[in-house]
């Protein structure tokens, strides 16, 4: 609102302010996220070389700091090869659709208190909208591959991406039971200042250790990469992928699990609110702190891609529709009830 009003100062009219706050909006968004995305992908890297007791990237930059921007321009520079008998438009379109996917969610994110693209009183239901279309990405790659092998892997990771869509779906229902909103900043303002009224802390506990395992498995991450597991399925939906549409794919599928840090962040653990509402802890602005509640959810989720072994597909499916999508429900009626009760 602050550049929609300095806009209207210098006799723009509010449309055309509004549209071009909107747009800067929206772009610096882009362009701190992706950078972000750069380095915590080398951090990933850094954790996992860590646990097993090697450097990790070391060479490009100081500290292999720059590796991931090596590695960017490695794909942009490099052909885009398309297999003969492919489907060339639905081929290309796969990673770019999964991409942008990856980046409209972020529009009802917000990083602090009024900084958000589009504060919409159902932000939680955009969110999960958006998420369940990005499956479409995935089926129309392992389609338009015209190979068995890639379309077999796209069927597995969407068979897994709904399954755990529902356990997610009935997460969010036990948090918009006790915030009382679908907007995703009044479910954080819902929470109180202090780290002891946050959703963590309390009956809600149970329902972020579901919502983290399933945004693994939602998101492809091991234990539950089996999308991507090279010794089952030759690298899954993207075999036939390289250069820039692989890339794509990559940075959509990091993109969702920042998007799944940020949230675990901001449902569970009070998004951009300091542990104690004391100075200077409350001086720091809350960006800062949902970024570093993102990086804490981010190298726990590079921990477990270094420590824990792969399900099988059978195992996957069965803690999915058998474990989670039970206790989750089980959870919404308790729930439910202490919230009528009490």
């Amino acid at each position: 609102m602050f550049l929609v009003d300095l806009l209207q100062s210098w006799g723009l009219p509010y449309g055309v302010a509004w549209l071009i706050s909107q747009g800067a909006g929206i772009l610096l968004l882009s362009v701190v996220l992706l950078v972000m995305l750069a380095f915590l992908l080398l951090f990933d890297r850094k954790v996992w070389a860590a646990v097993q007791m090697r450097r990790g990237p070391n060479v490009v930059g100081a500290f292999g700091l720059l590796q991931s921007f090596a590695d960017f321009i490695k794909f942009v520079l490099k052909e885009v090869v398309i297999p003969a008998g492919a489907n060339k438009g639905v081929f290309l379109m796969a990673p770019l659709i999964a991409f942008t996917l990856a980046m409209a969610a972020w529009a009802v994110v917000p990083v602090g208190p009024g900084w958000v693209i589009a504060d919409i009183n159902v932000g939680i239901l955009y969110l999960f909208a958006i998420s369940s279309l990005g499956v479409y990405g995935i089926i129309m790659g392992g389609w338009a591959s015209n190979s068995k092998y890639a379309f077999l892997g796209s069927l597995r990771s969407a068979a897994q991406m709904v399954s755990y869509e529902v356990s997610i779906g009935f997460v969010l229902i036990t948090v918009l039971l006790v915030a009382g909103s679908l907007n995703i900043s009044d479910i954080v303002r819902a929470q109180g200042p202090n780290f002891w009224q946050w959703n963590v802390v309390g009956p809600l506990f149970p329902m972020f250790v579901l919502f983290f395992i399933s945004a693994l498995a939602e998101t492809n991450r091991p234990p539950f990469d089996l999308p991507e597991a090279e010794s089952e399925l030759v690298a899954g939906f993207m075999v036939e992928y390289s250069s820039t549409p692989y890339l794509l794919f990559m940075v959509g599928e990091y993109m969702n699990i920042v998007l799944m840090c940020a949230m675990m962040s901001i449902l569970f653990f009070g998004g951009w609110l300091p542990p104690i509402n004391v100075w200077p802890l409350n001086a720091i602005p809350g960006v800062l702190w949902l970024t570093a509640k993102v990086w804490f959810f981010f190298f726990l989720f590079a921990m477990v891609k270094a420590i824990v072994p792969r399900y099988r597909y059978d195992q996957l499916m069965r803690l999915g529709w058998k474990v989670l999508i039970p206790v989750a429900i089980a959870n919404v009626v308790v729930t439910g009830i202490m919230k009528v009760l009490f």
